[in-house]
């Protein structure tokens, strides 16, 4: 019965040891990196500051709203390119031009694909 508790006293002696040792390397790591922050000291002023107003959302008008909601559905239309496939098929002004000056240019969002695979891309 002595040589179990030995055995036992042994074991919880050492996993003290251990548990003693890694708090110990924890402190030590940490005095290393201690720095102090410097605080910027204010000048105190006696004029209250004056508060920022909240600044209101700017909220788009309804026909802004619907010209992107256009845009969006004609470049979904259009399989979502990149910006190089539209260099690829308008040039290097595509991706900066707007869908109407797109189709102008002979290539509108329905068949934007289709002109895409006759020039090469993917």
């Amino acid at each position: 019965m002595q040589v179990k508790f030995a055995g036992l006293f042994v074991v919880l002696l050492m996993c003290l040891l251990i548990v003693y040792y890694t708090v110990w390397l924890a402190q030590s790591s940490k005095e290393g990196t201690l720095t102090m922050k410097r605080t910027k000291k204010t000048k105190t002023t006696k004029k209250a500051k004056r508060q920022a107003e909240p600044k209101q959302a700017r909220t788009r008008s309804i026909a802004a709203r619907a010209h992107i909601a256009e845009g969006t559905r004609l470049f979904a239309l259009a399989g979502r390119p990149t910006k190089a496939q539209f260099v690829k098929v308008y040039g290097p002004q595509g991706p900066k031009m707007t869908w109407e000056q797109r189709a102008k240019a002979g290539v509108d969002a329905k068949h934007f694909q289709a002109a895409l695979a006759a020039k090469g891309g993917a």
